[in-house]
């Protein structure tokens, strides 16, 4: 992740609704959600939701997809750890052990190797 994605992401973040949107995504798995559940949960209107989800799809912390007349919303675990990669680029002036609880976290979300695929 560059520092421009970064800071649209933080952007799309910053904002209390979608921070609370992108953790129920999160929790939610690749599963995901329908936007009309996301609505009910977050307790904002469909249009709201829907200006909100925009948002986080923009900053690429979501995706969509289309299920029968439902669009379910899913959370890019990828993009979310690479913005902790992000964060923690660079941290703790060669420290290891200050970081590892964060690298791990990190890790969970890492892009899957060409091993792993095959």
């Amino acid at each position: 992740m560059d520092q421009r994605q970064a800071l649209a992401a933080f952007g799309a973040l910053s904002q209390e609704t979608r921070l609370h949107i992108i953790r129920m995504l999160v929790v939610s798995g690749p599963d995901g959600m329908a936007a009309g559940s996301i609505a009910e949960r977050a307790e904002v209107s469909p249009s709201n939701v829907s200006f909100h989800l925009k948002e986080l799809e923009r900053s690429g912390l979501i995706t969509q997809q289309r299920e029968s007349r439902s669009i379910i919303y899913t959370a890019n675990y990828e993009a979310l750890g690479g913005l902790i990669r992000f964060l923690m680029e660079d941290c703790c002036g060669g420290n290891a052990e200050i970081c590892a609880p964060a690298a791990a976290v990190a890790a969970c979300c890492a892009p899957a190797t060409k091993e792993e695929l095959q």
